[in-house]
């Protein structure tokens, strides 16, 4: 056994060491984690991520780095690989991340989550390195999975990568597609289970169409405001779904249903506070901005989405946007402040808005993913609930 590949074996010890103390890796996984190493299925340029997943380090390329680039493969971080749909290749980082592999810990226990068992047909959507179709197929048989991505050379490398992993290790290569993931794939459907490794704000009705009664999804789902969890969904009889969060996530959206933002410039004619209505308010902006309370703001507050402009000096306004046009806010954050000045404008106080959604999830005691739900119907409305309540919420 060479140098390297005994630092291979312990580096992938390491990290099934660590999956299995966090629970997010059971034993039934467990031999696919073995056959199907990850680094096949890490390309050479990669920015590692952290534990987060949202915020990358710099470029790391294989043969100029190899201990950065080993150390963040036998890690739990997400690994970027892609940015700006493939038009920005470094150095440095692009603007947006659009594909990736994903944390291990979040991609074990999503297949956990799933509940596959012998002779299960499964469409995952999202092929990105094929790490997860690649596991997928050595658990079911390489006929049984079918992968769809959008972005052809993105599939081009996964097919590339799962052949060449199943040549090394005789992995069975599963079914690969370029497609638009909201449109499934009819084809070879009907489903048992269905997976995305991108988010999604509504569940298309493609894919509740193309399950088996009885079938499960498992999708990262996020309101227009932000924040998101992995839902399991259960497909009725009657081609509904519905079923809990079980857990926080972040991951890049499906291409179909990202949205431009309009700018700055769309909503203030005029220099702030652009004839804008003056309060206060004892809830500070730094107390809205964790990963579950954006969750609940998105899930209250339809059509509104917010951005942030820092000052330098531990200050900074939250701007809160609309997606109509018609109304803005900002909330100004001073460290040691108890009161902070809010100014609204147009015919929504959007301000007051998310205010009333946060004390609404103060009083039920700050309910964490968990204890929410979503419903879909055939069509795809879609609701959300939390214990006896229940109310729509769109894209």
């Amino acid at each position: 056994m060479t140098q390297q590949h005994s630092a291979e074996e312990a580096g992938r010890a390491r990290l099934a060491s660590a999956l299995l103390e966090k629970g997010s890796l059971g034993s039934d996984w467990l031999p696919s984690f073995e056959a199907v190493p990850r680094h096949l299925f890490v390309p050479d340029t990669a920015w590692p991520g952290n534990a987060g997943g949202n915020r990358q380090q710099d470029r790391v390329i294989r043969t100029e780095e190899p201990d950065a680039w080993w150390a963040a493969v036998h890690s739990d971080v997400p690994i970027t690989t892609q940015w700006d749909d493939g038009a920005y290749t470094g150095p440095g980082r692009g603007k947006v991340p659009s594909s990736s592999n994903s944390m291990p810990s979040m991609v074990f226990s999503m297949l956990g989550a799933l509940g596959v068992e012998d002779g299960h047909r499964v469409l995952e959507i999202g092929t990105g390195t094929g790490w997860n179709a690649a596991l997928l197929a050595h658990r079911l048989g390489g006929g049984n999975v079918v992968t769809v991505e959008v972005d052809p050379a993105v599939s081009a490398a996964a097919r590339a990568r799962l052949e060449a992993a199943a040549a090394r290790t005789g992995a069975a290569v599963p079914v690969t597609v370029v497609g638009d993931g909201a449109d499934g794939h009819p084809p070879l459907a009907p489903y048992d289970r269905i997976i995305a490794t991108c988010s999604v704000g509504r569940i298309p009705p493609q894919w509740l169409a193309q399950c088996r009664p009885g079938a499960v999804i498992v999708a990262p789902w996020g309101p227009v405001y932000g924040g998101e969890g992995v839902v399991r969904l259960t497909v009725g009889e009657d081609g509904t779904a519905a079923g809990p969060f079980i857990r926080s996530s972040a991951f890049m959206r499906l291409r179909d249903q990202r949205t431009d933002r309009p700018p700055f410039g769309a909503y203030l004619k005029e220099p702030w506070p652009a004839g804008g209505t003056r309060s206060t308010t004892t809830l500070s902006p730094d107390g809205v901005g964790g990963w579950i309370d954006m969750f609940v703001i998105g899930v209250r507050v339809p059509r509104m989405f917010c951005r942030t402009d820092s000052h330098g000096d531990g200050s900074y306004t939250l701007w809160l946007y609309d997606t109509d046009v018609t109304s803005w806010a900002t909330a100004d954050h001073e460290p040691g402040r108890t009161d902070y000045e809010v100014v609204q404008s147009g015919p929504r106080a959007l301000w007051d808005e998310l205010e009333t959604a946060w004390r609404w999830w103060e009083a039920r005691g700050k309910p964490g993913f968990e204890r929410f739900e979503l419903a879909v119907s055939a069509e795809g409305e879609q609701r959300i609930g939390l214990g006896e309540e229940s109310w729509a919420v769109g894209p």
